[in-house]
């Protein structure tokens, strides 16, 4: 029992060490461990709601990736605000103390970092709002590709060429971005095609309505529909409107449509002519014998 009760003393003498003393305060190393602890067990417990209870849940109600993702990134913060604030109080910091020294230092960067500040909130709206969620197809800046995470401050978008890139949370809030996804509805897509002057305009439109009708990523409702758009300066030109749920093949589609398209007028004879231009050349010289020859003749 001796060797126990003194095993007891060195552990609480450890644990009762003060690491430093500034007036009042002292921090002691049980105090340390103490918040270390809370916070591993605020991590282990975010993955813990993460994998056991949100991703059973929205299976079971068939919530949207995006949606779901938004709402665990929420939970998540608030699991590790709560973590964080425990670890501060079993450190003996209280946190109108840190509030106050926090808001001062704010007011003494915030004019450097309006732009991190701006990404931050912009990342909140993200998450509450959802005007782009995870596993949407997104045009930004000219490139097209499919949101894959959105943090607090950036958010990630893979492009189709599998490449990464970090775009900043206000770009997606405050820019004019183009979202391919429209919770599964059918978006519309076109492809343009000339023929020659003389074709059957009739046949050409049967042709291109058909090479729609026969891919499998092409809807039948809404059909189809072709329009006659212009008399070009060397085709009669036509667009070809259809129905699609792939935006992300989009690309893909559009050229087995083309291959088809081109092949099928081929076999119907008709012709898809390349641009041509008369060019009139006029020699110097035979302008100058017309005058000669009329003023002879006089």
């Amino acid at each position: 029992m001796d060797q126990v009760s003194e095993i007891f003393q060195l552990v609480w003498r450890f644990l009762d060490f003060q690491l430093f003393h500034i007036g009042d305060y002292a921090l002691t190393t049980g105090a340390v461990i103490l918040a270390i602890i809370v916070f591993l067990a605020t991590k282990y417990f975010a993955i813990a709601i993460s994998r056991f209870i949100l991703k059973p849940f929205f299976k079971h109600k068939s919530v949207d990736v995006g949606r779901s993702y938004a709402i665990s990134q929420i939970v998540i913060y608030i699991v590790y605000l709560t973590g964080i604030f425990t670890a501060f109080s079993l450190l003996g910091i209280q946190l109108s103390v840190l509030w106050a020294g926090a808001a001062a230092l704010l007011v003494g960067v915030g004019l450097g970092l309006q732009q991190t500040f701006n990404d931050l909130f912009s990342g909140v709206l993200l998450l509450f709002e959802g005007p782009v969620e995870v596993g949407n197809v997104v045009e930004v800046d000219g490139f097209i590709g499919r949101v894959v995470e959105i943090g607090l401050r950036t958010s990630k978008v893979c492009t189709r060429d599998d490449i990464m890139i970090i775009v900043p949370n206000s770009h997606l809030v405050t820019d004019n971005i183009v979202n391919w996804t429209r919770h599964h509805a059918p978006l519309r897509f076109n492809i343009d095609v000339g023929v020659a002057y003389g074709s059957d305009v009739d046949l050409v439109s049967r042709v291109l309505e058909k090479a729609a009708n026969e891919h499998p990523d092409v809807l039948e409702r809404p059909v189809p529909r072709i329009m006659f758009t212009n008399f070009g300066n060397s085709s009669l030109d036509f667009r070809l409107h259809f129905y699609s749920k792939e935006p992300w093949r989009i690309e893909f589609v559009k050229s087995d449509l083309r291959f088809t398209i081109y092949r099928m007028f081929a076999a119907s004879g008709i012709e898809i002519p390349f641009p041509q231009q008369d060019v009139w050349l006029r020699s110097p010289n035979s302008t100058e014998e017309k005058k000669d020859n009329s003023s002879q003749t006089t």
